[in-house]
């Protein structure tokens, strides 16, 4: 078993969580003087105060407390290789000295471009935004604004951004959800019924109810929007049937079929939808083709983003925004993409599998029911041995157990405190910078949690 000492001395017997005289904890009072809750970013908020980083290198990162820690979140799946991979440095730092941002476009832009074109299998063409959010936006506009037709349709409990269509059933309550075979359209605060209204929500993978509300729908239907691993249900796959009766009922009413692959890009080195052996019709990217700096993308068949976006033709969707395609992001995206060849999608593909090995191996050794899920270098965990196939069995489940949000806990905190940062309510998203001994780590580390679980 590697020890934390020889693995990670910086981390040995230093920086418990959570501690009041933390500098972190410190950090925390101050920020909440100025930032509502103390910061603008909700998801990298975990109580009672988040940890709060000073520096990084390859998979490894520094709190303020002088803590070191392998990153297994790897800001959100967007750090592909880790912290400070000399080539991105390198991209970045040269071209700093020539230009960050301008009101012209940069060869740099066409170069990764031709790259995300040449190498997504579904891609013809490509415009660049600057977050996942902004790509999940443009596309379900484009479908819209294409199909010249309303209706989005969604998976409920799948998380698309924080566009208000998107939003639409991402996390909704019990006493608004409705029937579980018609599931209510339900609005994110702040958004009207109105934005509801243009949205179906679908049962995750149920074919007939599926295929049923589809075609309730009918010539209204602009699109269906898919993420092919739903991180927020646990990295729940999209089925082979469900997928097909998607397609089916889309080419009988000429709607469109939309994947985000902000996440899921991770599945495929040709992407997600090449896994899947599925063309969509629009894309929306982000994440790790930003090589750590903000990005998001939207691409597709080359006849709908051409009617769209060309200005030559008029450009029938607006599309501008001050920082798209800036040379900083376009330099770091590019070195990031080349070093992500298929030799390393492979090798990091292959250390994702031997972290899910690891974790079911510790939870049969502790003797704990539990669920690991996810492919390629994206892992979910659960404290649970049940079958979950959708969004409103792990939301009862969870609601029916407070145990396992408190199992969770511990081993999240027990992790933080052993060298390791994970994501809070249970998943690991790896890097090409980590190592196998890193990997056997963490999972020998969760063993350790998991057999201190508290009843």
């Amino acid at each position: 078993m590697t020890s934390l000492t020889t693995l990670l001395p910086a981390a040995a017997g230093t920086g418990a969580f959570p501690h009041a005289h933390s500098r972190s904890a410190a950090l925390h009072e101050r920020a909440r003087a100025v930032m509502p809750g103390g910061n603008t970013r909700h998801s990298v908020f975990f109580p009672p105060y988040p940890v709060y980083a000073t520096h990084g290198r390859g998979s490894r990162i520094w709190d303020a407390d002088g803590v070191e820690r392998i990153d297994c979140m790897n800001n959100y799946s967007s750090l592909i290789h880790g912290h400070g991979h000399p080539a991105i440095v390198e991209a970045i730092q040269q071209q700093a000295t020539r230009l960050t941002s301008v009101a012209l476009p940069t060869e740099s832009e066409i170069e990764l471009a031709e790259l995300l074109v040449e190498r997504l299998d579904a891609i013809e063409q490509i415009r660049f935004c600057n977050s996942g959010t902004e790509a999940m936006l443009f596309a379900i506009k484009a479908a819209r604004a294409y199909s010249g037709r309303p209706v989005i349709a969604k998976v409920e409990g799948a998380y698309h951004g924080s566009a208000e269509t998107a939003a639409v059933s991402s996390q909704p309550g019990p006493s608004r959800w409705g029937p579980a075979d018609s599931p209510a359209s339900v609005p994110d605060a702040g958004s009207t019924p109105g934005v509801a209204a243009d949205v179906v929500v679908l049962p995750m993978n149920d074919v007939d109810n599926g295929r049923r509300i589809l075609r309730g729908v009918g010539s209204r239907l602009a699109a269906v929007v898919l993420d092919p691993l739903v991180k927020n249900l646990g990295f729940k796959p999209v089925t082979q049937e469900f997928l097909q009766m998607v397609r089916e009922e889309l080419q009988a009413c000429g709607g469109l079929l939309v994947f985000d692959e902000v996440y899921s890009l991770r599945l495929g080195f040709h992407g997600a939808h090449a896994t899947l052996g599925v063309q969509p019709d629009i894309i929306a990217m982000g994440k790790i083709i930003g090589g750590g700096l903000p990005i998001g993308a939207i691409g597709g068949r080359a006849d709908i983003m051409t009617a769209l976006f060309d200005p030559h033709a008029g450009a029938r969707l607006g599309h501008a925004g001050t920082f798209n395609a800036n040379p900083l992001t376009m330099a770091a995206g590019l070195a990031a993409m080349r070093a992500f060849d298929l030799g390393a999608f492979e090798r990091l593909s292959a250390l994702g599998d031997r972290l899910r090995k690891g974790l079911r191996e510790a939870l049969r050794i502790a003797d704990v029911e539990g669920t690991v899920t996810g492919a390629t270098s994206m892992t979910g965990f659960f404290l649970s041995g049940k079958s979950m196939s959708n969004y409103r069995e792990i939301a009862a489940l969870m609601g029916a157990d407070p145990t396992i949000a408190r199992r969770a806990e511990h081993v999240f905190h027990h992790l933080l405190n052993h060298g390791v940062y994970m994501g809070s309510y249970g998943f690991f998203v790896l890097s090409t910078a980590i190592t196998e001994a890193e990997v056997d780590y963490i999972a020998e580390t969760t063993l350790a949690a998991l057999r201190t679980l508290p009843t």
